[in-house]
């Protein structure tokens, strides 16, 4: 039978990991980040993230825990900056009066980080099959043919994620 904790003794048990272990989760992602910085941002990201997941009452590795919830932040962040890189070398690439104001980029931006957020959030073969129809426009069939899989788990993987997209809107 699980234990629940109320809200007071999870923020609780969050304030002890949180005075423990602070320290050290900033340095291991300053070391896998390279940057003392962003590894202070993540850090704190990490303990926020848990302020809308309570712990487990029985956590008896709070390092792995934490280090569980930083390896999604890491990942989150690592794929919003190649998304940035991305867009702003295919912004380069454009002819200098058809670039976008440093306002419209922002937008733009925000809004592909957006849309990566959502994506995140779907199994990965969804994810797979979704970004292969839309972004490389590629027809069912040779989806198909190309992830090995039925013409009927493809079209089930983009109702699962058009209803998701559909969903975050």
């Amino acid at each position: 039978m699980e234990i629940l904790m109320s809200p007071a003794e999870a923020h609780q048990e969050i304030g002890g990991l949180y005075r423990e272990h602070h320290g050290w989760l900033v340095a291991w992602l300053s070391r896998r980040l390279a940057c003392r910085h962003m590894g202070a941002d993540l850090a704190q990201d990490t303990f926020v993230r848990l302020l809308g997941h309570r712990p487990p009452p029985d956590l008896r590795e709070p390092r792995a825990y934490l280090t569980t919830i930083a390896k999604g932040l890491v990942a989150s962040h690592l794929r919003r900056r190649q998304l940035e890189t991305a867009y702003l070398e295919a912004l380069a690439a454009l002819p200098e009066p058809s670039q976008p104001s440093a306002e419209e980029r922002l937008l733009v931006l925000d809004t592909l980080c957006e849309i990566d957020r959502i994506l995140d959030q779907l199994p990965a073969r969804a994810r797979q099959v979704f970004l292969l129809a839309q972004l490389d426009g590629l027809p069912y069939a040779s989806i198909a043919g190309l992830l090995g899989i039925s013409l009927s788990t493809v079209k089930r993987h983009m109702v699962l994620a058009l209803r998701h997209c559909l969903a975050a809107l």
